[in-house]
């Protein structure tokens, strides 16, 4: 009797199955066209330090440029802000929070913490330096993609440790989309790196583009979400 009973019940669990993949298909594409809409661009903030600037890059070879181009490729409509000072810690970036981000943005991407770590500074000042960027964001309904960077091993193990694991926390803490390390497939290649061993040349920044399209892709449905639960409301 039970192997009967499942037996009649698979064909109703099947339709409500193929239902739940249309719906969940339906929703995909509602939210996508929301962030493709050509009336109400996506604005969007690249707040970092010198690998966001484009330090000693041409403007049109440096990430936010590049990523713009690669979105406006995909029928995106995204204006893409460079808010990359060169040198800043995440104390700095802090300060000068209220003039980089604008009103009116809609999402951030967070790249800060490679001179923290590069200066040694604490992991603690860090973590505490980027919670609070963080909440501003959230205070102000701002989507944020964080990125992760790593220590130098110069300053031993246990540093490393600590500090690499406070971009994977604070994501977690905050529902942030997390990409876990902003270098990621160009760290210690010359080929993809300038002289300085430190920052990315034209090539590398391209690749780093292309590894981070997808989260860039989440962040901005994140958005589109927020702004299709708005307009049912309004």
């Amino acid at each position: 009797m039970m192997a009967n009973t499942t037996w009649r019940r698979a064909p109703r669990l099947w339709k409500l199955g193929v239902l739940a993949t249309i719906f969940n298909a339906a929703l995909a594409v509602s939210v996508l066209a929301v962030a493709q809409e050509t009336d109400h661009p996506v604005k969007l903030v690249a707040f970092g330090d010198s690998l966001t600037a484009g330090y000693l890059l041409k403007p049109q070879d440096a990430f936010p440029a590049q990523l713009s181009a690669a979105l406006t490729a995909k029928g995106y409509n995204v204006e893409l802000s460079n808010a990359g000072v060169s040198g800043d810690t995440t104390a700095a970036g802090l300060e000068r929070f209220e003039w980089a981000v604008p009103a009116g943005t809609d999402a951030v991407i967070l790249e800060l913490g490679a001179n923290d770590a590069l200066r040694g500074q604490p992991p603690a000042e860090t973590r505490a330096n980027l919670e609070a960027i963080i909440l501003k964001l959230k205070e102000r309904n701002i989507d944020v993609l964080l990125t992760g960077m790593k220590a130098p091993k110069n300053w031993g193990e246990d540093y490393a440790r600590t500090f690499d694991a406070i971009y994977a926390d604070l994501a977690e803490k905050h529902g942030l989309l997390l990409y876990p390390f902003f270098l990621d497939g160009i760290a210690l290649d010359a080929a993809l790196n300038l002289d300085d061993g430190l920052h990315p040349n034209g090539k590398g920044v391209s690749v780093i583009v292309t590894r981070i399209l997808p989260k860039v892709e989440e962040l901005l449905q994140r958005v589109a979400a927020r702004r299709s639960l708005k307009q049912s409301k309004s």
